[in-house]
């Protein structure tokens, strides 16, 4: 069992770790409020609009597989630093593009860098706490990557209205030069040289292969990220739903998201609780059939008759399962790659919104439409979490 490193002031570097955590999300759809006036100003079609989100999140994925491993044999200073730098350069960049092919580029940029604050966090969480620990944390992490979704359109509104949509993407420069200053002071390196693996890209790759093949991690790791896949689902296609479908007004659709991401909230928050008593594969395995459970009765009363009262019910469950699964899988995946936290923090962070970029453009238009991708979405992670066989007590044990 792999070693932890000392931590001087654990609530310092939880909020640290925490703001590294928001701004990816934040930087997905913080902007989207001023998409109309982006496509007017750089005379860009919706399609060229809606793919700078779509490079966001290619970069966000690939910058995870690359930093997440190569941290193991660098450390995490090593990368955190410069690419927190790079996340307030290129946002500062991105609000001064002239075109909309420039402006994709520079958003892949964009989440590479940003991949870096994002997948460290956890790596960085896993060397410092014990196992034991873990859970309490994650579900932390997992309370904020809730909220920050929800924020992030609220507050571009804002911005967008008061100042235009450059303005959002000065906000977030200003976020990475707060987070630059936050790392340098709140985050002392978690991983001495003496635990660090040889460095170089092979053997960093080589590291992801490794666990890859460990059976029960990957089935864990498809079991998040399909999770993810039925959330990005929801938010894709929960506005035309709610706003067209039953003819709710903008505020009273943000009142539905708001009760909906509180209750992922809940399953989070309760997750941390819950993990003090429960063994972690049945606490997922719990969660993972509730947000099941709920996905397949949107689906049926979609085909039955779809109402109001029901579709919300039936989502709010599905999101409070999902919420869960989230900070559970995320600790099993941790716990069983601990030797390996930066590469297995990669992979289960590329897996979630890889899937995600993947589920969120079959997501339609329509409560039925979106209750079936989110049934196929999480029954394929309910297959997923029989992959890991839960209830064998090796899922839990890492290796070096």
């Amino acid at each position: 069992m792999a070693e932890t490193t000392a931590v001087r002031r654990p609530t310092l570097l939880l909020a640290v770790l925490g703001l590294l955590t928001a701004v990816a999300p934040l930087a997905i759809d913080m902007y989207v409020p001023g998409f109309p006036d982006l496509g007017r100003e750089l005379a860009a079609g919706e399609p060229a609009v809606q793919l700078s989100m779509s490079a966001f999140l290619i970069g966000l994925v690939a910058g995870q597989l690359v930093i997440g491993p190569l941290s193991d044999g660098l450390g995490r200073r090593r990368l955190l630093l410069p690419g927190t730098a790079a996340f307030a350069l290129l946002s500062a960049g991105c609000a001064l593009m002239t075109t909309a092919p420039l402006l994709v580029a520079g958003r892949f940029l964009q989440g590479c860098a940003a991949a870096a604050g994002l997948v460290l966090a956890r790596a960085v969480l896993t060397d410092s706490f014990p196992r034991a620990r873990l859970p309490v944390y994650f579900s932390v992490l997992a309370m904020i990557l809730g909220v920050a979704p929800v924020l992030g359109p609220l507050l571009g509104g804002v911005i967008v209205a008061a100042s235009g949509w450059r303005a959002v993407f000065w906000v977030l420069s200003a976020l990475g030069l707060a987070m630059l200053a936050a790392t340098w002071l709140g985050v002392p390196e978690s991983l001495p040289p003496a635990r660090r693996s040889p460095g170089g890209l092979r053997p960093a790759f080589g590291s992801m292969a490794v666990l890859l093949a460990h059976r029960a991690f990957t089935g864990y790791t498809l079991s998040l990220g399909l999770a993810a896949g039925a959330m990005f689902v929801y938010i894709g296609a929960s506005s035309y739903v709610f706003q067209d479908g039953y003819g709710l007004s903008s505020v009273q659709y943000g009142l539905v998201f708001a009760v909906n991401a509180g209750a992922m909230l809940v399953a989070s928050a309760s997750f941390g609780l819950a993990a003090r008593r429960i063994a972690l594969p049945a606490l997922l395995t719990g969660y993972l059939a509730i947000a099941a459970l709920g996905a397949l009765a949107l689906t049926v009363q979609a085909v039955l008759a779809p109402t109001l009262a029901g579709t919300w019910l039936c989502l709010a469950v599905t999101l409070f399962g999902v919420g869960g699964v989230f900070p559970a899988a995320t600790t099993i995946t941790q716990s069983i790659g601990h030797a390996r936290a930066g590469a297995a923090s990669a992979l289960s962070g590329a897996a979630a919104y890889l899937f995600g970029a993947l589920a969120a453009p079959l997501s339609g238009t329509t409560v039925g439409a979106m209750a079936w991708v989110m049934l196929a979405s999480m029954m394929l992670a309910v297959l997923a979490l029989m992959l890991a066989r839960p209830w064998r007590p090796v899922a839990e044990r890492s290796f070096a």
